[in-house]
């Protein structure tokens, strides 16, 4: 059971961190709009390698227990969530009733794959 259990949630807890590593990677470089776009690019590039170094073994891990359309769907809900956080905290963006609805269909679109 415990093998079982690390395999199921594992992937969860790396999922989340591959992805706070890419959305800082894509879009964490908007506070600096001045920088040099060559050095932005080479550091987000940096920036993304940590990303797969958490998310190829989240989905390695992950497919011994879940669908391949079930691992991209937990990392679509889990890339909405960190991105919604990051805008709002760090970006300071607005996050209004259209972005909650909006978001909300895509959960429902998500239930749907886990309910197959």
């Amino acid at each position: 059971m415990p093998n079982f259990l690390s395999q199921s949630i594992a992937p969860i807890f790396l999922l989340i961190a591959s992805n706070v590593f890419m959305t800082f990677a894509w879009y964490g470089h908007l506070k600096f709009p001045t920088a040099p776009l060559a050095q932005v690019v080479f550091i987000s590039w940096g920036i993304a390698l940590m990303e797969y170094w958490l998310a190829i073994p989240a989905n390695r891990i992950g497919h011994t227990v879940y669908s391949t359309a079930e691992l991209k769907t937990m990392q679509e809900v889990i890339t909405l969530v960190v991105f919604s956080l990051f805008s709002i905290f760090y970006l300071k963006e607005s996050f209004t009733w259209q972005h909650v609805a909006g978001f909300a269909l895509i959960a429902v679109g998500a239930t749907l794959i886990f309910k197959a």
